[in-house]
């Protein structure tokens, strides 16, 4: 059973003027270390695209969640972006996995799985997220 469908869209050229604010400490707020070590060693050598990728999914993340939330009654409480991490599985596709205050909100509105598809195409990233209870 689908529980909430999120999406989000990212202006590249405009994400990476954000990233290069060295006064801001939204890279470290909404990054896990892994998520920006792999930005940075990605063969593309476009750290910017790859975040904004994953800020993408993080986002369209927060939107299934509501979602799942709605279905299930609850209110959601804030949930940290870095609560929520794109990760890579062993053959290189992003997946998702929820800590904190994310990981428990999504045992609240019973999601078993989460499904997220990454993609980037010139100046723009975008993300869609599929929260899933099975059986």
């Amino acid at each position: 059973m689908i529980l909430g469908v999120g999406i989000d869209l990212v202006h590249v050229p405009a994400f990476a003027d954000q990233l290069g604010d060295r006064m801001s400490q939204f890279v470290n707020a909404t990054f896990t270390a892994e998520e920006i070590a792999y930005s940075e060693s990605a063969s593309s050598r476009r750290p910017a695209q790859h975040l904004a990728a994953r800020y993408a999914a993080k986002e369209a993340a927060l939107k299934a969640l509501d979602a799942a939330c709605a279905c299930m009654g609850i209110t959601p409480p804030r949930v940290s972006l870095r609560d929520i991490e794109v990760a890579r599985d062993r053959s290189g596709r992003p997946s998702l996995q929820f800590h904190a205050t994310a990981a428990a909100l999504a045992v609240s509105a019973s999601v078993d799985r989460a499904w997220v598809s990454l993609t980037h195409d010139g100046d723009y990233a975008a993300a869609v997220v599929t929260l899933e209870r099975v059986g």
